[in-house]
């Protein structure tokens, strides 16, 4: 049966892109089948499709079954895949700055987000396209919140936790070194099995994700301070998009737009009933005193500051967020 499955997938890489006219985009993603933002993809591939009279497709391959990212993107560099829903660490290999908005305790509500996101998310789609990948819009996922077996509400609780980190995710691993924290790394589609064998007893993640990937099972507590906001793009390589239509791929444009614009309210919203459902199924949600809140924040800083340094973010950019976030602060 494995090797059924292992031999589908094959003939399905390397078929041809074109078959009686129709362009097919081959796409992976990490997000389970049957998920809230599957549903919309779907949907926006079908509106696509109806839209072009079937000149273009785009094919998915839900729940990590072409890999991890590092292995997708190799796909696509080498034309077996065109596309991929990437996370905001993946789009900061492409280009620098892709992390921006995961500047560690930066923001403090949604509102503050969506602000600084309506001046500068261009510019991380220029960033993209200069570097051979089109995304036409980000999608929040929503803010990270630390979920632990045992009761994290400070540093020094989190300083004796085995606790996982996305594989290349350079801002959350630099906060744990910061406090002698060994972070276990792995992609996504391993932290289930981490928590079951105790490879790690804490984990940051929107709590959407927490629960549509079953990790809310193995947790007990919720330190609930977000502390990074994470975020994805449906990316696509240049070459890739030199096989459709200028106006075919205003249509792409279009219908992605509409859908990321959907998925990002529903996200926000989706993460609201998530924290309630949390709550409702015995997880215990922490709340830090002023003065742990206060030297969090000093860790968040200084690692930003270093962050800076070694060239992860520029110092122009991590500014203009600042500034942008004091513009809003002013407003409110």
């Amino acid at each position: 049966m494995r090797l059924k499955s292992a031999l589908f997938i094959f003939l399905a890489i390397i078929v041809p892109v074109s078959q009686a006219g129709a362009t097919v985009l081959k796409i992976a993603t990490l997000a389970p089948d049957g998920t809230s933002w599957m549903n919309e993809m779907r949907a926006a591939g079908k509106a696509i499709a109806k839209r072009t009279n079937n000149r273009v497709e785009l094919k998915f391959y839900p729940g990590g079954i072409m890999g991890n990212e590092k292995s997708v993107m190799r796909k696509i560099r080498i034309g077996q895949l065109h596309g991929s829903a990437l996370t905001n660490a993946a789009l900061s290999k492409i280009a620098q700055n892709n992390q921006i908005y995961s500047l560690p305790m930066r923001f403090k509500s949604y509102e503050e987000m969506n602000y600084v996101r309506s001046k500068l998310d261009k510019v991380l789609l220029d960033g993209l396209k200069q570097k051979g990948y089109t995304a036409y819009r980000i999608a929040g996922d929503g803010f990270s919140y630390l979920l632990s077996r045992e009761p994290v509400k400070n540093i020094e609780d989190l300083a004796r936790q085995k606790v996982w980190v996305p594989k290349g995710d350079v801002v959350a691993r630099a906060v744990l070194e910061e406090i002698n924290v060994s972070p276990v790394s792995l992609p996504l589609t391993d932290v289930l099995t981490g928590l079951q064998t105790g490879l790690f007893s804490t984990i940051g993640s929107p709590p959407v994700f927490a629960i549509a990937l079953q990790w809310h099972t193995k947790v007990s507590y919720l330190l609930d301070v977000p502390l990074f906001f994470t975020y994805g793009a449906l990316t696509f390589s240049n070459k890739s998009l030199k096989k459709i239509s200028k106006a075919d791929q205003q249509v792409m444009q279009e219908e992605i737009n509409n859908t990321f614009k959907k998925l990002n309210k529903q996200n926000w919203d989706n993460n609201i009933k998530a924290k309630q459902a949390l709550a409702s199924q015995g997880i215990k949600f922490l709340q830090p005193s002023k003065q742990e809140l206060a030297a969090m924040q000093e860790l968040a800083d200084k690692t930003t500051n270093k962050l800076i340094k070694q060239g992860v973010f520029s110092a122009e950019l991590v500014n203009k967020v600042d500034q942008l976030l004091a513009e809003f602060r002013k407003k409110k």
